[in-house]
């Protein structure tokens, strides 16, 4: 192959190299993709001007072959430091740039000797590509990045291959051996940048799906910030995660080497990511300025409510920004998810914290209520029955009347009546063998006084003995238990009853059964509790300010269940710091 048509196939790859790059420009819209088009274009007018050479010999064409070639290494330099560490432009970059037009005049124009004029050139574009190699490889270090991997290698070996051009020109063996490896080192830095990009969008997934797995289903708002920080400190090279809230111009928390963050002012070179980050409304990041044991980078995530930024998410850590090759309606999506599940936990917090203040004074009323059962039981006991007591002390005199006798038995009688209903009614509203000797006792004379009246044959099915619960806990159960007798009797048209009391694991349960007409349906039992159906409301209020639960459903006598469920764990009070 003559020199002109492997400088042609090298021009054209070397275009296609540029238009790739530009492609990845214009679909990410990071500057590194920029800078290596634009240094594949160079590549490219340096082949160009190579031809140009050849076919004139004119120093013209040679100068300019010079300039380009340590301006397309600056440009291959300048997009490695990009991607790796968010370079900038600076005027002494520019004086840089001026180094290959000086020395180029000074070498071609000025100097005879063909190894004082090419050397420092040759110095200078080895150094400039095993630089670009050695910020990829560092990178690759971090990262494990197999794009980063190949661009290492690449860039180094070309470094290498870039010193041998005076001892190939010498011995006429740079056509097409040096043609034919510089083909070679672009096909693999194209390689490198293909795998790069996979590479990086394939940990701007991983960010997606860190920062949103869990997030939505945390719950509380301490548990979505909580999930929100540490989630991301999973990520490769992220150390330190932080949660800025822009109407207060302050870090509600941090996590990893960020939690110090708390409270206090950010970093002034943060403080400018997350300023810009909320001017844009778009993601954001920086090198940090580098000092001994510091972060080397930051990135800003704005988190939206509807349209505004509420909140930034800081992600810092040794190795770029984890959102690079994210679109930005990606990220926007993300804000606008991360927004909505803050919003959805503050939402959930302001609801349970209703639902306990709601459970608080459902407690006082039940707990006033049962007061109040007890003051009207005592004194129906120590009042009332004084009474009854005295009427009998009354009848008993006016038997001894003569003629007297019949009237005084029926008022016997109905004193005798009158006392064993109070008696009922002073045990249903405060039943002493529950204060005095616990649920078990107490259930069981409720079911032995049903047997008794013979409406129902009822049984009771407890183990012989259970641990003590907790005065409220053994009355929820105790109460469930009257209710469910009582719906029973009043509506099932039942024959048999049976009482199940058991405890497993850490909840008591408390079953009622019959071989009834079988249980109402929902819509009915809503019906009831709407209209004011004191029993179920009663209960359902009484256990819900416990925790507990209760189900109606159907039993396996035929009839209906009543189940009713409390836990035997005392929960410990939770002191807000």
């Amino acid at each position: 192959m003559t020199e002109f048509a492997a400088a042609l196939l090298l021009a054209l790859i070397a275009l296609g190299g540029a238009g790739y790059c530009a492609w990845l420009y214009s679909r990410f819209r990071k500057p590194y993709y920029a800078w290596w088009s634009a240094s594949w274009l160079l590549y490219a007018v340096r082949v160009g001007v190579i031809i140009g050479f050849i076919r004139t010999q004119q120093s013209g064409w040679l100068f300019w072959h010079q300039v380009l070639t340590g301006w397309t290494a600056l440009g291959f330099l300048a997009a490695g430091l990009s991607f790796a560490r968010g370079l900038e432009w600076t005027p002494k970059l520019a004086l840089i740039a001026l180094f290959p037009v000086v020395w180029s005049y000074i070498a071609i124009f000025t100097l005879e000797n063909f190894l004082l004029a090419v050397v420092p050139a040759i110095t200078f574009l080895s150094a400039a590509t095993l630089i670009t190699g050695i910020s990829f490889g560092r990178h690759a270090q971090r990262t494990g990045s197999p794009g980063a991997w190949t661009l290492a290698g690449a860039f180094t070996l070309w470094a290498v291959h870039h010193l041998d051009y005076p001892l190939l020109r010498a011995r006429g063996a740079w056509v097409p051996w040096g043609y034919y490896l510089d083909i070679l080192f672009i096909l693999a830095v194209v390689a490198g940048i293909g795998l790069l990009v996979i590479d990086d969008l394939l940990r701007g997934l991983e960010a997606l799906a860190r920062l949103s797995a869990d997030v939505q289903a945390s719950g509380r708002g301490d548990a979505v910030v909580t999930a929100l920080l540490e989630r991301p400190l999973r990520l490769r090279g992220v150390s330190g995660t932080a949660l800025y809230l822009v109407q207060d111009a302050s870090v509600i928390d941090g996590a990893g080497k960020a939690q110090s963050w708390r409270g206090a002012a950010l970093p002034t070179a943060v403080a400018e990511v997350v300023s810009r980050a909320v001017r844009d409304g778009r993601s954001a990041s920086a090198a940090l300025p580098p000092r001994k044991g510091g972060e080397r980078f930051v990135a800003a995530l704005p988190i939206y409510r509807e349209t505004t930024v509420t909140h930034v998410l800081v992600l810092m850590g040794d190795v770029r920004d984890p959102f690079s090759a994210l679109d930005e309606e990606f990220l926007r999506a993300l804000g606008r998810q991360v927004g909505s599940a803050l919003q959805q936990a503050e939402l959930t917090s302001q609801l349970e914290e209703r639902t306990e203040e709601l459970a608080r004074l459902s407690s006082r009323l039940v707990e006033q209520h049962e007061d109040e059962r007890k003051r009207l039981a005592r004194e129906l006991h120590d009042e009332t029955g004084q009474l009854f007591s005295a009427m009998r002390m009354e009848v008993g005199a006016l038997e001894q009347v003569r003629g007297a006798g019949d009237v005084a038995a029926r008022m016997d009688a109905l004193v005798t009546a009158g006392l064993t209903s109070l008696r009922r009614v002073t045990a249903a509203l405060r039943p002493s063998l529950l204060d005095d000797l616990g649920l078990l006792s107490a259930v069981r004379s409720l079911v032995a006084q049903v047997s008794n009246e013979g409406q129902v044959r009822a049984e009771l099915m407890a183990p012989p003995s259970m641990a003590a619960l907790t005065r409220e806990r053994e009355l929820a159960l105790f109460r469930a238990a009257q209710e469910g007798i009582t719906n029973v009797l009043r509506h099932a048209r039942a024959t048999r009853l049976v009482i199940t009391i058991d405890v497993s694991g850490s909840e008591a349960r408390l079953m009622v059964d019959d071989d009834g007409i079988g249980p109402p349906t929902r819509a009915l039992l809503a019906e009831q509790e709407r209209g004011g159906h004191v029993g179920l409301v009663g209960m359902r209020e009484r256990l819900v300010a416990l925790g507990g639960r209760m189900a109606i459903e159907a039993s396996p006598l035929g009839g209906t269940r009543l189940s009713v469920f409390v836990s035997t764990v005392i929960p410990i009070p939770v002191v807000a710091s």
